[in-house]
């Protein structure tokens, strides 16, 4: 069975647990029924608010000798309680320490208290006063408690690592130390952190959560880190603040799982933190690498309870180019036609062209790429008749497409051209002495190469700019010919995957388009993917289905965010594709298909080190010049064993 350590993942639980203001028992009581749910879940990292063990709202109570001797009583405990279970437990406590009352963020963990993380930034204004009852970690005067005759490490300089899973370094902060200019939790980032953790006890105001949320996500975004956090609920005092328990977990700018609010019940909620993700993140991120701190931490191992990856509690969707949500989708497409659209009119006027070439198929590549130049067109305010598609019937071309084609380059005002290849390629064969009956590579690439011919000749003859039409998922995969579809004076879809094609044609035709149009918008977007260079059957259907031979693309763009987007091993993709996907793909089409991704994928560079520009439009781009580097003659082989590997693991049940 596969763990989570060994998938580079970390489970962890935000917990607002329910409580009485000053009732020690009461709330360590709920802090341990809260573990044993989280148990439950196969959780045993959990995190509490701050002051959770005494509520934080006990005022002048904080005073008092014999609460804080009880909360300390309470951490031992809690200690007894996590052996007990196997749990790592981050709970909020007062700590006395010389004279000086701290508020505390106490790691626990299997049997024992690990560090005691005081509280840097004490609020004390509007309805704050902090500074009345405790000191800043600033004030400590030792590094370490003296309790029950061992030392215990005291400071906000501690990280705690995780022996099972090194790259897992937590730090720890506390409420206001998330809300200053310069968050401890930035400094712990550089210093290798990657999840951090914030004890809070935020009370509600009108706005807050929406505020509070964004802080969360832009400081995970910010420290290339998971940001747990954990806020006290309406448990505590109501004299003159409501607190919601609004708790939430962020991971590199993006928020994994949130409580509802304003539940006096205990609340919780889970996530799989992915480890390795930010661990890739940040050693491809140079400027994460050249930030400096000269703050020195103490590094305190602990021992991490593991669990089954048999259900994860992270979404893994089966689109990542894809956003869900009707709203978002329509917001993300709205954003990549602008990209796409700047990117050619600047392109068409600083060579202060009025006039671009298309090869239009009716497929929904070429489709994309003309609504694109027609709205550059558009914003440059040039006539779209300088817009020249051209349908270029070779022997695939069916009725379908080829009156999709035509019919839109009327509905949207452009030029049209027909010039059928079938005569020109027919002589190419000749004089090659190339045999029609054979339909093989040289039989489909001489008509790909006939069309991209005729492109550049009429764009010199019009005065023009050659609009290419490929997208992302097809130079990943090489599925282009080389010198062919892959050339142009301009890619316009170059950072577009093939999934994301679909939605942005979709997109149109409801948003951009009316009538006939969008109807003629809806019906590419219906059509099988193919080049058709084979011929179609008796009937006119389109024999050659592109995805009957390379695979589906739905597959290929899940794997070609998580080989190059996210550095993941063959292992790990394997296992997310098999989550994301559930049944509709078997474990051997899974097998297959990424085998066959990583074989083009290397194989195929050769076309990607020689790309006409493109604007970038997603965080995956294949550019020479841009985020990518490869050579063409890579190999493929460490990628390809341990599929073997894996392959030979499932069939003998493992």
């Amino acid at each position: 069975m596969i763990s989570l350590s060994s998938l580079g993942m970390l489970r962890i639980g935000v917990v607002s647990p329910e409580l009485r203001v000053a009732d020690v028992a009461f709330n360590c009581e709920r802090i341990k029924q809260a573990a044993i749910q989280a148990e439950a879940a196969d959780c045993r990292f959990l995190l509490f608010p701050e002051l959770c063990v005494t509520a934080y709202t006990c005022g002048d109570l904080f005073f008092q000798p014999h609460l804080i001797a009880r909360a300390q009583e309470a951490l031992f405990d809690l200690a007894d309680f996590s052996g007990s279970k196997g749990l790592t437990l981050v709970v909020g406590a007062p700590v006395a320490q010389r004279g000086r009352l701290f508020n505390c963020a106490v790691f626990i963990s299997r049997g024992a208290i690990i560090g005691v993380v005081p509280k840097t930034y004490l609020p004390n204004t509007y309805e704050y006063y902090e500074e009345r009852w405790f000191s800043s970690s600033l004030d400590r005067t030792a590094d370490e408690l003296q309790w029950r005759g061992e030392r215990v490490p005291f400071g906000a300089d501690l990280l705690f690592q995780a022996e099972s899973l090194p790259d897992c370094l937590i730090g720890v902060e506390i409420c206001e130390d998330l809300w200053v200019a310069n968050p401890p939790s930035g400094q712990m980032a550089v210093q290798g952190a990657t999840v951090l953790l914030n004890l809070s006890a935020s009370p509600e105001l009108l706005g807050k959560e929406a505020y509070r949320r964004d802080l969360v996500r832009s400081q995970s975004a910010r420290c290339l880190a998971a940001y747990a956090y954990a806020s006290a609920g309406p448990g505590e005092s109501s004299t003159d603040l409501v607190f919601s328990g609004h708790s939430l977990i962020a991971e590199n700018g993006v928020v994994l799982t949130e409580t509802p609010r304003f539940q006096f019940e205990t609340r919780m909620t889970l996530a799989d933190i992915d480890i390795e993700r930010l661990h890739n993140e940040r050693l491809k991120n140079n400027s994460f690498a050249a930030s400096r701190e000269d703050r020195k931490y103490r590094i305190l191992p602990f021992s991490l309870a593991d669990a089954p990856a048999t259900e994860l509690h992270r979404n893994i969707p089966a689109t990542p180019f894809v956003p869900v949500g009707e709203e978002e989708q329509a917001a993300r497409c709205r954003e990549i036609f602008a990209l796409q659209t700047t990117g050619l009119a600047k392109r068409l006027r600083h060579l202060n062209l009025s006039r671009a070439v298309l090869g239009l198929s009716g497929g929904l590549d070429s489709t994309l790429a003309l609504l694109v130049l027609v709205k550059a067109f558009e914003t440059l305010e040039l006539d779209p008749k300088g817009i020249v598609a051209i349908t270029m019937p070779g022997f695939g071309t069916s009725d379908r497409t080829r009156s999709n084609a035509e019919r839109l380059a009327g509905r949207l005002g452009i030029t049209l051209r027909v010039i059928p290849i079938g005569d020109s390629v027919r002589l190419h064969f000749r004089d090659i002495g190339h045999d029609e009956e054979i339909q093989d590579i040289t039989y489909e690439n001489a008509q790909a190469r006939e069309r991209t011919q005729i492109l550049m000749d009429v764009a010199n003859q019009v005065g023009g700019l050659v609009i290419g039409t490929g997208d992302l998922s097809e130079l990943a995969l090489g599925w282009c010919t080389y010198n062919a579809d892959h050339m142009s004076m301009y890619g316009v879809n170059a950072g577009v995957p093939k999934t994301l094609v679909r939605y942005l044609v979709s997109w149109c035709a409801e948003d951009e388009y009316s009538g006939e149009t969008s109807d003629i918008l809806i019906d590419i977007c219906n059509t099988p993917f193919s080049p058709e260079l084979l011929p179609p059957d008796e009937k006119g259907k389109i024999l050659q289905v592109t995805e009957d031979q390379i695979g589906p693309y739905l597959l290929h763009d899940f794997f070609l965010y998580h080989v190059v987007r996210l550095q993941f091993s063959p292992r790990k993709i394997v296992f997310l594709a098999e989550k994301a996907f559930g049944t509709q793909f078997s474990e051997e089409d899974i097998l297959l298909w990424l085998r066959n991704f990583y074989r083009r994928f290397f194989s195929q560079q050769f076309k990607r080190s020689c790309l006409p520009d493109g604007p970038k439009v997603g965080s995956v781009v294949l550019s020479p010049r841009g985020d990518w580097r490869m050579p063409s003659d890579a190999c493929a082989d460490v990628w390809l064993s341990e599929l073997d590997e894996l392959g030979k693991m499932k069939k003998d049940g493992k």
